[in-house]
């Protein structure tokens, strides 16, 4: 075994008829990361999640067409691939998580003047105001005529 060999993950999986199953570690993967890639999935197969262990999940790749073994094995890669997309977009929302609350709050809670709502809500009223007098005409009530 080389040296480069040697520092690869051997990635396990068994298939069987239009299917590939796989076990995926929490501990490297994160659940969430899990969830987005199977939902990633579901329009080109049936994803079945699984939770073998504490801390484990079993992934299983159902085809809804035949499939070949080379074809269900590009499959398991695509998914390894889109786990690992997955975990970057989880990192990253976690990590930049304090500053989208700060914009968020910033935005809504603004002190600098009046808020688009508070300025909407003013203009409406004051729409009201400039309508025709709240009196309405009664239809049944006699005339003076």
């Amino acid at each position: 075994m080389t040296e480069a060999n040697a520092e690869t993950v051997d990635f396990r999986y068994e298939l069987s008829d239009r299917q590939i199953q796989f076990a995926i570690d929490e501990n490297i993967y994160p659940r969430d990361a899990v969830f987005g890639a199977a939902y990633i999935f579901i329009d080109r197969c049936y994803v079945f999640l699984e939770r073998p262990a504490d801390r484990k999940v079993s992934v299983r790749l159902r085809t809804k067409q035949a499939a070949t073994e080379a074809e269900l094995e590009a499959l398991a890669g695509e998914f390894a691939n889109e786990l690992l997309n997955q975990v970057l977009r989880v990192r990253i929302g976690e990590s930049t998580a304090r500053i989208r609350e700060y914009y968020m709050a910033r935005a809504f809670f603004s002190s600098e003047g009046k808020s688009t709502i508070d300025q909407l809500l003013a203009e409406l009223d004051a729409e009201e105001m400039a309508e025709a007098p709240l009196e309405v005409p009664v239809p049944w009530e006699k005339s003076n005529g």
